[in-house]
């Protein structure tokens, strides 16, 4: 880069700064260097068309948020970033009557084979090849076999969550070949499943993430940042109070950092890391949050 290129950046860059209410110079500088950061940053997920409920985001994990799921350097920092994030998700216990287990498509618990759409996809995969069903008497064995207590009308434990759609789970953990080949059976021969069913539903609350958009920048970090002697240099040597979670990451994804808008250098920071390429993480859950049909 050229001299009279790096001048034409640092104005634009300090003109943008000014317009988003940086006027420190300090504030400046923090969101210049940050705006230049070359980090692997990645698109976060979109939503997933999955059997598996561990195949998704597991926002879930928000709601009883265990006290030192956060890091960082400063207690009361964490506290308060703790209290908005355990506001984003809630729950509702249903007791239905009468639920049609052909509604049902989806493993809530790890799921016996990741990665297929439907109960159809994975009944007719070798992991079902056991599975042969070809009457009543047999759908009623097999389906027995996930539900011991379906003869006897014992209610059954499901789960939904608005960032999965209409998908309804069950929460069983054993014989998952038996119980999708048998609703994938019931479904093939329009055949009426009824049990009474506890069914648990999730759902991102837009008034948590409205208070967690407007209290701080929620951005998604590659874990290369955390190593990253520009990015610590920045987080750190100006003290910048912030809170990291890194619960909800699993193998290849982002953790989340959290810096508090109403300091000016964390914001100064939030803001050069935005335009760097980090993801927002409330704008990315607002697409996600569909309610279930």
């Amino acid at each position: 880069m050229s001299l009279s290129e790096s001048s034409t950046l640092g104005s634009r860059l300090a003109a943008l700064a000014q317009r988003m209410g940086l006027l420190g110079r300090s504030s400046r500088q923090i969101f210049a260097r940050a705006s230049v950061l070359r980090l692997p940053f990645k698109p976060l997920p979109a939503a997933v068309e999955s059997i598996g409920w561990n195949d998704g985001p597991q926002l879930q994990l928000l709601l009883n948020l265990p006290r030192g799921a956060l890091s960082g350097p400063v207690q009361e920092d964490k506290a308060q970033a703790h209290s908005a994030l355990t506001q984003v998700v809630e729950a509702q216990t249903q007791q239905l009557q009468s639920f049609d287990l052909r509604l049902i498509d989806g493993f809530a618990y790890p799921c016996p084979a990741p990665g297929y759409v439907s109960f159809e996809d994975y009944a007719a995969s070798e992991h079902c090849k056991q599975v042969r069903i070809i009457s009543y008497k047999d759908f009623v064995k097999t389906i027995s076999q996930a539900l011991p207590r379906f003869l006897a009308g014992e209610p059954i434990e499901l789960r939904q969550a608005n960032w999965r759609g209409s998908r309804t789970f069950w929460s069983g953990e054993m014989h998952g070949e038996a119980f999708a080949g048998a609703i994938a059976y019931a479904r093939r021969r329009e055949l009426e499943v009824l049990l009474p069913a506890n069914l648990v539903r999730y759902r991102l609350n837009e008034a948590g993430l409205d208070n967690l958009q407007n209290r701080y920048h929620v951005l998604a970090m590659p874990e290369a940042a955390w190593s990253d002697p520009g990015f610590m240099g920045l987080l750190l040597d100006n003290g910048i109070p912030y809170a990291r979670l890194s619960l909800l990451k699993k193998a290849g994804t982002p953790e989340f950092l959290l810096l508090p808008k109403e300091h000016q250098e964390a914001t100064a920071l939030g803001e050069g890391l935005r335009l760097a390429g980090a993801p927002d993480v409330p704008s990315h859950l607002r697409q996600l949050a569909v309610q279930p049909a």
